[in-house]
This record gives C-alpha cells, sequence and structure tokens, in this order.
C-alpha cells in the first residue's frame, strides 16, 4: 500500500528509536509512526509529562514506549539517557534529533548574544551530543541510521531569524559530515526539510512582536502553506527502513519523491546535488549557494 510521495509502508520490527523532542509538533508525530511501524520507541524531551503521554499513546496503539527526560544541551544528561535506552531497550538503531528552539525574533544588532547563542545550543549542539553518544554502537555494530531535522530557514537568508537559520544551516553541514565519515560502515545519516508544520513553535511566530516575521507566517497560514507533521513521519519510517540509505548525506525535502531520488542516486552523487555547496558553474550568474536541485528544495 502507498501513502503520500508513494513511499511504500516499511515494517521496522525489531528496531530501536530513539527520538528527541517526540513531546509534541512534529517529535511527537515521528515518535508515533515509528511505533506503528514497529519499532521500539525511547521518546525523548525535557518535559517528562509530554514524553510520558507520548508513549502512553505509542502503547495504546499496540506499540512499545519508554519515556526519558532529558535536556539534549547537557552532555552528561545525553550520554546517561543514551546509556539507560541501551540498557533497558537495546542498542539504538535510529537516532531522530527533532528537540528545537526558534530563538529571538528581530535584527542581529538589537539581539540578546547569549539568547541568540542558545538556540545554537539546542539546534546544533543537541543533535552533537546526540549523535555523538549513539555512533560508537552503531559503528561497532556496522548499522544505524541518524536522522536530522532541519528547515528551509538553513538554506537562504532568513531575516530576522538569524539564530535559527544559522543553526538549521550548521546542522544540514554536520550531518553530511557525519555521513562522509561514517561511509562504507553501515550508517546513514540524512537530514529532512519538514516544511512549515503548524506546531506550538511556528504559532508563537504570529506573535513574535516583529512584524515583518509575523506577517510572513500569518500569510503562510492563511493560503495553507503549512504541511501536516504527519509528512515528516511517514519519510522518517522511509528512510529507517534503510531503502534510501545511498541518498545519505543528501537534504531531503518532505515533499520529495524520495523513491525517485534513489533511483537516481547516482546522478545525484555524480553531480553533489543536494547538498549545500557554492556554485560558480551557472552559465551567466556568479557564485550561488545552493545547486539548482537545492534551490528547488528550499521552496
Amino acid at each position: 500500500m502507498a501513502v503520500r510521495g508513494h513511499l511504500p509502508l516499511a515494517r521496522l520490527n525489531g528496531q530501536v528509536a530513539l527520538v528527541t523532542g517526540a513531546g509534541r509538533g512534529v517529535g511527537r508525530a515521528i515518535a508515533l509512526a515509528l511505533g506503528d511501524a514497529g519499532a521500539t520507541v525511547a521518546a525523548c524531551a525535557r518535559s517528562k509529562d509530554d514524553v510520558t503521554a507520548v508513549a502512553g499513546e505509542i502503547a495504546g496503539r499496540r506499540g512499545h514506549a519508554l519515556a526519558f527526560r532529558c535536556d539534549v544541551t547537557e552532555r552528561h544528561e545525553v550520554e546517561g539517557m543514551v546509556a539507560a535506552v541501551q540498557d533497558t531497550l537495546g542498542p539504538v538503531d535510529l537516532l531522530v534529533s527533532n528537540a528545537g528552539q526558534f530563538g529571538p525574533v528581530g535584527p542581529l544588532a538589537a539581539t540578546d548574544p547569549d539568547e541568540w547563542w542558545q538556540a545554537l545550543e539546542v539546534n546544533l549542539r543537541g543533535p552533537l551530543y546526540c549523535a555523538r553518544a549513539v555512533l560508537p554502537g552503531m559503528l561497532a555494530r556496522g548499522r544505524g541510521r541518524i536522522v536530522n531535522v532541519s528547515s528551509s530557514a538553513g538554506l537562504a537568508a532568513t531575516p530576522m531569524l538569524s539564530a535559527y537559520a544559522v543553526s538549521k544551516t550548521a546542522l544540514y553541514r554536520l550531518s553530511e559530515n557525519l555521513a562522509a565519515e561514517t561511509r562504507g560502515h553501515g550508517v546513514a545519516v540524512f537530514t529532512i526539510n519538514p516544511g512549515l508544520v503548524r506546531t506550538a513553535m511556528s504559532e508563537a511566530a504570529l506573535s513574535c512582536g516583529e512584524p515583518s516575521v509575523e506577517q510572513w507566517f500569518a500569510g503562510a497560514f492563511a493560503s495553507q502553506q503549512d504541511v501536516p507533521a504527519d509528512f515528516a513521519a511517514t519519510l522518517v519510517v522511509y528512510l529507517a527502513s534503510g531503502a534510501a540509505d545511498a541518498l545519505s548525506g543528501r537534504i531531503i525535502r518532505v515533499s520529495a519523491d524520495v523513491a525517485q531520488l534513489v533511483a537516481r542516486a547516482a546522478e545525484i552523487e555524480a553531480h553533489d546535488l543536494y547538498v549545500l555547496r557554492e556554485r560558480d558553474d551557472v552559465p551567466g550568474h556568479g557564485p550561488v549557494t545552493l545547486t539548482d536541485a537545492e534551490r528547488d528544495t528550499a521552496g
């Protein structure tokens, strides 16, 4: 049976999946979908109440899940959480780093630099700590997958949201670096772009105090540019199945026909598509920061 984007429904029985930011929004949708697909889910977030509720939902749908409270910006908490997951559920086969923070809104010149940096702590240091905690085990076993959840904001200049944009751009590069280091060792690393999902975080932008940002989000929601969180969840389940391992290191948009991208994997590799690059080979143009495929991905 096919689903949106022509992705077949995958079964993940026997896999242990760790999802950060799993208490609500995109993370919750991903955790539920992984549980439905048969994976044992470690649902992680700063709010123990939120992830306990999500783990209960998974159990109510005849899945298996446990809740873990963790602040991903604290290395000792991440390492302790991963150790607890492995002790209780088994080795982590899939890491989904979804925990994120919008960060301060407004011009950089008027932004508190400590508040600005805090967004990078959550959006970049968190995925770094989580990947570092699970990678030794994945490499030793010769199998594993990491999915980092990024944003279109990381693919282009995003005025008034510089902390969020910079952190998400860096996350794209971190994923590609990890993919390059682990290639040939049974580990695949992806960055997904879930599109504009109407979550509590994006809803907050409607009253953030910066008119240009408020207007953009209001217009996007009014014109129904937002997409369901389930789209990202379906994509993550497909990536967890191993069917798209040939795309390790690539940026994958939730609306992409991923099965078609897999069929084009050799071409994508040869032309270095769906990655961040400076290009100066566009006729009649100077250097650009994205490949043509990435411009389509950025939407």
